[in-house]
């Protein structure tokens, strides 16, 4: 069609070409945010409904898709380091709580429902894709360390179900083995633990001979 200028009466009107809708792909298993579909439309919520409607994305909480993704046996949900860091933005984040806790050997032996995540975005309990997050906005080690994790037990040993007087005896029977490093654990505790925990790592400590 020749798009040249033609004479006409009466006020010219704009001609607008519509683009076809897009049509992105997905890893399966991806998970995003909806800013992230802003890339192929100046309205992700729109696009984000239509993807859902396509089966080609599920819409989670919190503002989150996911593509699907499926074996043999079923539906495989995201695994939990794709939802944290879409859902923190990339920003760090360290998972601890009972499993690294209960791996020192100090007597814990507590179980969560979800994982204890801490960062630097947010604080509260999500559910994401069916799994429970505790997020809590607290200061930590950019590599954490067995002796960060000790301070880090000490810190919540209510909800880790031990004593500290337990903690204080099996600290001392571990540091007799030299099972964690006394330098580092100290400097754990006085970066960040507070004075009830130093006070309980410099008794054990004493207790070891050490």
């Amino acid at each position: 069609m020749n798009f040249g200028l033609y004479p006409f009466f009466g006020k010219l009107d704009t001609v607008i070409f519509m683009s076809h809708p897009s049509n992105p792909t997905f890893k399966p298993g991806q998970v995003l945010r909806t800013e992230d579909l802003r890339q192929w439309s100046a309205n992700p919520s729109r696009l984000g409904k239509r993807l859902v409607q396509e089966g080609k994305l599920e819409f989670l909480k919190q503002g989150l898709y996911v593509a699907p993704r499926s074996s043999k046996f079923g539906k495989v949900p995201p695994d939990s380091q794709a939802l944290l860091q879409t859902f923190l933005k990339n920003s760090p984040y360290l998972e601890t709580g009972p499993k690294a806790w209960n791996a020192l050997g100090l007597g814990s032996t507590s179980v969560f429902t979800g994982a204890l995540v801490y960062n630097k975005k947010r604080s509260g309990r999500f559910t994401l894709a069916g799994k429970a997050f505790d997020l809590r906005r607290v200061r930590f080690p950019a590599t954490p360390t067995p002796e960060w994790f000790v301070v880090d037990l000490m810190e919540h040993h209510d909800e880790a179900g031990v004593s500290l007087d337990t903690l204080e005896s099996r600290l001392a029977a571990a540091m007799r083995t030299r099972r964690f490093d006394q330098e580092k654990l100290l400097a754990m505790a006085e970066e960040f633990g507070t004075h009830r925990t130093q006070r309980v790592i410099i008794k054990a400590l004493r207790e070891a001979g050490l």
